[in-house]
């Protein structure tokens, strides 16, 4: 199974960047769409951006795909999130999760395997 492990959250201010990283230390990276999810306080995990294995299909969430980027280095065996221009609703706990397929899906319940979650928190 992966094992995934989130780095790179932290405290930074209104309209800084961050740039989120999750490795997979156990299984073959490539056999996995990976997604990225986030927990603001008080809600619930919601959808960020997805890609397939290839890294060829690329999904966001539509209020955030101006200033986010999702990508994957094979190599690496890592995907990163890229966020630019940050505001406090972007304050939340981000998870990395993998599933065995094609499709990089948007739904938490298709991902078999979860990181245990970066905290970032953007202050105004």
């Amino acid at each position: 199974q992966a094992q995934l492990a989130e780095t790179g959250g932290g405290l930074v201010q209104a309209g800084d960047s961050l740039r989120l990283s999750c490795e997979d230390s156990e299984y073959p990276f490539s056999i996995f769409a990976m997604g990225w999810f986030r927990q603001p306080p008080g809600k619930g995990r919601e959808f960020v951006a997805a890609i397939s294995r290839s890294g060829a299909e690329i999904r966001y969430e539509d209020s955030v795909k101006v200033r986010l980027a999702i990508s994957r280095v094979q190599a690496k065996n890592t995907v990163y999130l890229e966020m630019n221009n940050l505001n406090p609703e972007d304050t939340a706990v981000y998870y990395c999760a993998a599933r065995r397929g094609v499709v990089p899906e948007i739904i938490p319940g298709a991902y078999e395997f979860w990181g245990q979650g970066a905290r970032v928190t953007v202050s105004s």
